[in-house]
Parts: structure tokens; sequence; C-alpha cells
């Protein structure tokens, strides 16, 4: 029997979490997960129908750079669980207003190989028959990007994890960590580990104040709709869609593979309770509506079939940046933001995963998870792990 390397514990059960116990149970260790609800939890921002993948990332240049390996990492994941919940497709761009976005894609896609050309927009009327062309200045395609399904992702990774030796500890709160003595209290009993992991989303702040003056959690609203009858079938063979606009700012997944049609917006709200409901208010979806109203033709005819709220972490600058950091001498804190963590769940438990097994260093992992190396340098820390 192979010895294991040590134990860890990891706090959290969405995408970053699983990812991290993943990755390090392939490395060899002992791993145990705990979860505040069931695993699945149906209340982590992770929990959804479909999320956008992609390899344009506007002036996130460096997330643009991480993409390729991302892509890749969800392939090995889609190995193991034995399916691969992924749906490629092109991914169209729809500027309204003058945003610093063309030409750091533009340099991005062309550095990567990944293909992209822009769609005359005399032909966005018959292609795209619910998009609002009032205001359209430009239309961008670009390739290899697509939808993933993280409800099904969650479940069958939870499965193969039971399955490698993970052992899981839902509904058990965690109140308090060591991050010297590596424990963790959860429903006030004690637990002892080699290592400890905070994958706690936008509960994050609540169990260290490690990356407090960083991220703050964000309360965002999002809409199930039924699209009018003459555009059901436009929206059933849609790709995935996002507007740039500066007041119609929004993005669509479409109705694919027993999913329902979601738009939502990338407005910040910085404000909110991550133990607070999940149900949208009026307020809640004030700008969402208005959003909506300027990107998609006749919007007051769809019908909404839910109002959904879920919680981020994003950064209190626009830098929205990845914090993960070491936190004493025993845990690390893994903090995904602003909406970008389920496509880069697998590669930052992978990163995770690769510092505390000795494969990186902490510098170099927290500089790499921020999207702040130069692309010569990601590719030789991959290549060293």
């Amino acid at each position: 029997m192979t010895k294991s390397r040590g134990h860890v514990i990891v706090v959290g059960a969405g995408i970053a979490g699983l990812s991290t116990a993943w990755a390090l149970i392939r490395r060899g260790f002992r791993v145990s997960v705990f979860e505040q609800g069931p695993i699945p939890n149906p209340r982590a921002s992770s929990y959804d129908e479909h999320r956008i993948t992609r390899h344009a990332y506007g002036t996130l240049e460096g997330y643009g750079h991480l993409m390729p390996r991302a892509f890749r990492m969800y392939e090995r994941l889609f190995q193991d669980i034995g399916a691969r919940h992924f749906l490629p497709g092109s991914l169209f761009y729809f500027l309204r207003d003058p945003v610093d976005w063309y030409e750091p894609v533009a340099r991005t896609m062309t550095a990567l190989g990944k293909r992209f050309h822009e769609v005359p927009l005399a032909d966005v009327p018959e292609r795209f028959p619910m998009i609002e062309t009032k205001g359209l200045t430009q239309v961008v395609e670009t390739e290899e990007a697509g939808m993933l399904f993280p409800i099904r992702i969650l479940t069958d990774l939870t499965v193969w994890l039971g399955n490698a030796g993970v052992a899981f500890h839902a509904d058990a709160r965690v109140e308090a960590v060591d991050p010297e003595a590596g424990t963790v209290v959860a429903n006030g009993e004690t637990h002892r580990a080699d290592r400890v992991v905070i994958a706690a989303g936008a509960w994050v702040n609540k169990l260290t104040p490690l990356v407090a003056d960083s991220v703050v959690p964000s309360r965002q609203a999002v809409m199930y709709l039924t699209p009018p009858a003459e555009l059901v079938d436009a929206w059933k063979n849609a790709p995935v869609m996002i507007d740039l606009g500066t007041e119609s700012g929004t993005y669509s997944l479409p109705p694919k593979n027993g999913t329902r049609l979601k738009i939502g917006d990338h407005v910040f709200t910085r404000a909110g309770d991550a133990d607070g409901d999940r149900i949208a208010t009026a307020a809640d979806l004030a700008r969402l509506n208005r959003a909506a109203r300027l990107a998609y033709r006749d919007f007051d005819r769809y019908r909404v079939i839910e109002r959904k709220i879920c919680f981020y972490t994003v950064t209190r600058d626009p830098s929205e940046e990845f914090q993960v950091r070491p936190w004493g001498s025993r845990a690390w804190v893994l903090s995904a933001c602003s909406g970008h963590g389920f496509k880069l769940g697998p590669l930052m438990g992978e990163g995770v995963a690769a510092a505390i097994a000795g494969e990186a260093s902490d510098e170099a992992t927290t500089k790499w998870a921020a999207g702040r190396m130069s692309p010569e340098e990601a590719a030789a820390m991959e290549h060293a792990g």
C-alpha cells in the first residue's frame, strides 16, 4: 500500500475545493473535505446549470495566457470522472461603446494561436434575431470557447473523490482555523491535519483575515428565462454571447443540453453577506433588467422562470485577481474572483496542490494564480510542475 504524503483538510466543496482535493489525491495525499451544507451544496456559487469558458479575456491578458492549460486540466478531470461535461463552440461579443477590449484580445488570441474574426454588422439581424442592433459598433467571434455544466461536474467529481478515499464532512460548518497548528473547528469539534486549504468562496473572510484587504463578497443576480415563441429556435441554436456596452453589458448562455436560457451581468455589487438568501429582489434585478432591454430585442416579452442570487468574492480594486496565498506555516487560502472561478477551478486547485507538494514556491504560486506572470514564466512553472 502506498504511504500517504500527509493529510490535508479542504474547507469548501465548490469547484475550487473539490478540484484541490482531486489534485491532492492524485499526488498521494489523504484528504478530508468540510462543507457547511450538502455536497455538492446548492447554495454554493459553483452550483449552476452552465458557465462560460473561453480564451478571450480582454485586458486580463494574464488569465488569457492561463486558459490553454485550464482547458487541458478540465480534460484531465473529465477523463478521471468518465464524463465530458463541456459543450465546445464559439463565443460572440457585441460591442456598443468604446471599451478597451479588442486590442488586448487580438494580441492574446494571436499569441495563443486561437482564431477570431469580426462579423459584419449587416449580418446580425438574420444571424441573431434576439439581439438589439441599435448602437452596435462591432461584433467579434472568438473560437475555442463553450459552456461547462457545473452541477454535473460537481456531482461526478464528488463521486470520484469519494471512491478515491476522500473523507467528506457534510453539514459541518467551520468556525475557526488555526494556520499554525493545522486545526479546523467544525460544529464544535477540532480536527487536525498537516495542511489546511480554505476554499470557502464568499465565506472566506469569515474564516481568515488574510485576504480581507483584497476581496469582498458580492451579491449578484441572474435570471433564467423563456424567450418569445418566435425566438425559441433561434435561442436553441445560439452560441454563448456577451454584450460589452457600458449600459447594456450582459452575458447570455443559451438553453443547451437540458439547461435553461440564463442572462446575467458583470457589474459587481461588492455588497451583501454570503449567509443571506438566494432570492433576487426587484432592487437586485434593476440594473440587469435595464441592461437586458438594451441588449435584447423585445426583452419585456421574455418570461422569467427563476430569479437567483449567487455570491462571488471580488477584488476591491478592478484587477479581478485570484487571491491564492499561504497563511501561516500550515494553511493556504484559495479565493477565486469575479465569476472566473469555475473555468479556472481545476487549474487553481492543481496550483495549490503543487505548492503543498513542494513542486512550486509559495511566491511563484501566488504570482501565477493572480495572472501576473509572463507567458514564459507561466510555461516554465507548468513544465517544472
